[in-house]
């Protein structure tokens, strides 16, 4: 598919059939997330990936929130038919310790101060969620192009300790959200905000030179 047919063609899917993917696109749509780029080449990110129906059942056990001020009914039943879900994750320690070597202990990439090798002040944003943000944007962007919807949502502050645990994963790694892929629905599913709000006219985000 063209590049721009892509980009054009990607939104947030809500609500799956139950078809299996095949091996191939499971190992092209990964292939594709660490291609991302990463800050010192740090690669301080993992996947979590959960295609078994009872893997997938702990994890919607461990991550829906025992309540919500809106209705999610729709929502998670239509995701919950998703055969593949891929838990991005980020490991913040990996980049500090990537920026404490001798290559990378000079650069400053703060205001300049007082910090040491493996300070997080060093830090103007978390670049480690900013890469696994790019890397979840190649998985959702792959699914396109290999004719499958994907959805990017996240888990909650209250669920990660049962995520971490249901999962066994390594208390450095946190979830930069989670990425449901599959065959759409002709149902559709959940309408998201885009049904409410209009995307922004170019000439009002885009600032050429100055405000």
């Amino acid at each position: 598919m063209d590049f721009q047919d892509v980009v054009r063609r990607r939104r947030m899917v809500r609500s799956f059939t139950d078809e299996p993917l095949t091996p191939a696109q499971v190992d092209r749509l990964l292939g594709n997330a660490v291609r991302g780029p990463s800050a010192g080449f740090t690669q301080g990110w993992a996947f979590l990936v959960l295609e078994s129906p009872a893997d997938r059942d702990r994890f919607w056990a461990a991550a829906t929130p025992a309540t919500s001020a809106r209705d999610m009914a729709e929502w998670r039943a239509g995701l919950r038919r998703a055969p593949l879900l891929v838990v991005p994750m980020a490991s913040r320690g990996a980049y500090l310790r990537r920026y404490a070597e001798r290559d990378k202990a000079g650069a400053r990439l703060a205001t300049p101060g007082s910090w040491t090798p493996e300070d997080e002040a060093r830090w103007p944003v978390p670049y480690w969620h900013v890469d696994v943000g790019m890397a979840s944007l190649l998985l959702l962007q792959t699914a396109v192009d290999l004719g499958l919807g994907a959805c990017f949502f996240g888990i909650g502050g209250p669920e990660r300790p049962a995520f971490h645990a249901a999962f066994g994963v390594p208390q450095e790694l946190e979830p930069t959200g989670v990425v449901a892929v599959g065959h759409p629905s002709e149902a559709g599913g959940a309408a998201g905000s885009t049904s409410r709000r209009a995307r922004r006219p170019l000439d009002e985000v885009v600032h050429r030179g100055r405000w």
